[in-house]
């Protein structure tokens, strides 16, 4: 179909991963027509667009919340407080990019104002799962040299337990307000937004060198900065714009699909 488009073949052939995965390489073609004929004819498929050869990156950075753990934390620690409804509505419209993201957390962090701190507890022992193949992505990104990083929306008493069972290097959140045992319905601290997103991603790049390939997972709209920051976006089971702004996607494997576009074979990859 492509070369029906006028878009013609140099390469086709399976990628050294082993994955069942397929190399395509234009000589020339606009990325979002190849995308969208791609798409047409593949989707749901993984797939990443590159103007150059695949490199391995130097640096990842990834979204919590339904990208490396199948939940939205806020949603799930408001059912504790009989909120799941009212929270889990905002959270869908600020991920679609319908509301503010700032305004959407602090509306509903204020819902959230009394609830016994013990309920973060309880949340993350019987609600919080990890994505499947997260734990073998990040630790075999790490065995090839490469700076990881976990920024959410959503919050330390969350993320860093998450970061440390998925061998995440630096995390990056908004953190509750607790007093005397209980959520007071603020926050301590700034807000991460996307705009923080996208500045630890190209902060971190200029720390570990100009030319550093990096690589960005997330699936909603206030990761829309990261993704078109990095050198591969990869949108993760995406909301329409998050996937739209990517140059990569993840609509049918798991996370260890990221593996096999990146080129790594699957006996370099590091399990358990």
């Amino acid at each position: 179909m492509l070369a029906g488009e006028g878009l013609a073949l140099a390469l086709v052939e399976p990628l050294t991963s082993g994955e069942e995965v397929i190399e395509l390489q234009l000589p020339a073609g606009d990325p979002a027509r190849v995308r969208a004929i791609l798409d047409a004819c593949f989707a749901p498929a993984d797939l990443l667009l590159s103007d150059g050869p695949i490199a391995l990156p130097g640096l990842f950075v990834s979204d919590m919340d339904s990208t490396m753990i199948a939940a939205e934390c806020i949603d799930e620690l408001a059912d504790f407080a009989g909120l799941k409804p009212q929270i889990a509505a905002i959270t869908e419209r600020a991920m679609q990019g319908e509301l503010d993201f700032a305004q959407a957390l602090t509306e509903r962090v204020a819902l959230l104002g009394g609830l016994g701190q013990d309920a973060i507890a309880q949340c993350l022992a019987e609600r919080i799962e990890m994505m499947p193949g997260a734990r073998v992505l990040v630790a075999t990104l790490k065995a090839h040299g490469c700076f990881t990083v976990l920024v959410t929306g959503g919050f330390h008493q969350f993320a860093d337990p998450v970061a440390e069972h998925l061998g995440f290097e630096r995390v990056v959140a908004n953190r509750l307000g607790v007093h005397e045992g209980r959520l007071t319905g603020g926050l301590v601290g700034g807000i991460t937004d996307s705009g923080v997103k996208r500045q630890v991603l190209l902060e971190e790049g200029a720390r570990l060198g100009a030319d550093t390939v990096s690589l960005a997972t997330g699936d909603g709209a206030n990761d829309i900065p990261m993704l078109e920051a990095a050198t591969y976006g990869l949108a993760y089971y995406a909301k329409p714009k998050a996937r739209a702004a990517a140059n990569g996607a993840i609509d049918r494997g798991d996370l260890t699909s990221v593996l096999a576009l990146l080129g790594i074979p699957r006996r370099d990859w590091v399990l358990g």
